[in-house]
């Protein structure tokens, strides 16, 4: 009987989720009560996130590179065998480059398409038909504000969140009729730990400079708009890209200078 109640239980699939914005996504559906599944091609940081959570009945971990869909659809059954469900697509998985448009390769700009744009194409035709077993679900894709507006040095990245957006809609469209919503989360600059590593302080005051919020956003305010987006609170949410930013996307390119002094008379 406790294995049958077990299996009513809904999974989230969550790829990308050995570290930052994936392991955070992945500890919101747990708060929640999902079982969840943890796709990293970083097998050694995956076990120790799946150590690290500590709970085998409802967290499976599973190595795959998401850009190959041999490893892919066997990730899958992997989950059907051991889960039996999957309610849940969080395509989340990301490389990027960040170099000037002449100076990067073609293998690099490769490397970031199939992982940012086929990876999510190639994990939602194996994870779908799981889904319509229990009905439906959701996939939630994470892009980038970079995905929105262009930025120097971004040629591939930017070109794959752009794509992965458009996605989002082709897949809304048609998955739509049967019970599964697409969705798409942008975050614009995030606390994570690459981004501490890599953010100068010069980066980190022009983005406070832009950002009306005047600060990074966090991995769990991330996390709890794909939730939402997941949720029954969303039904009728499809086909829409949610740009959690702090309105980075809203004001362009911004004029820091105007902006402080409106903000000082406004303290007048």
């Amino acid at each position: 009987m406790k294995g049958i109640a077990l299996r009513k239980i809904p999974v989230a699939v969550v790829t990308g989720g050995a570290r930052g914005i994936g392991l955070a996504i992945a500890e919101w559906f747990l708060t929640h009560g999902h079982r969840v599944v943890l796709l990293d091609i970083d097998r050694r940081q995956l076990a120790k996130t799946a150590r690290a959570l500590g709970d085998s009945a409802r967290v499976m971990a599973v190595g795959c590179d998401v850009s190959n869909a041999k490893q892919v659809k066997s990730a899958v059954s992997r989950v059907v065998k051991g889960f039996g469900r999957i309610d849940a697509l969080i395509n989340n998985a990301g490389i990027a480059v960040f170099k000037p448009v002449l100076e990067t390769s073609l293998k690099e700009w490769t490397q970031v398409l199939s992982t940012n744009l086929s990876g999510p194409f190639i994990c939602t035709q194996a994870c779908v038909p799981v889904m319509l077993r229990s009905g439906g679900g959701s996939i939630v894709n994470i892009a980038s504000i970079s995905g929105l507006r262009a930025s120097a040095l971004r040629v591939a990245y930017g070109t794959s969140k752009a794509g992965l957006i458009h996605l989002t809609k082709q897949l809304a469209a048609e998955l739509g009729t049967v019970g599964i919503r697409v969705n798409c989360v942008a975050p614009g600059p995030v606390e994570t730990a690459m981004a501490k590593l890599v953010h100068t302080a010069a980066i980190r005051r022009d983005y406070h400079d832009s950002i009306p919020l005047n600060r990074y956003g966090t991995m769990e305010e991330i996390a709890d708009a794909v939730g939402h987006l997941c949720s029954p609170a969303a039904s009728y949410v499809n086909g829409q890209t949610l740009a959690v930013d702090g309105g980075f996307d809203a004001t362009g390119i911004g004029l820091p200078t105007l902006r402080r002094n409106a903000g000082a008379k406004g303290r007048r």
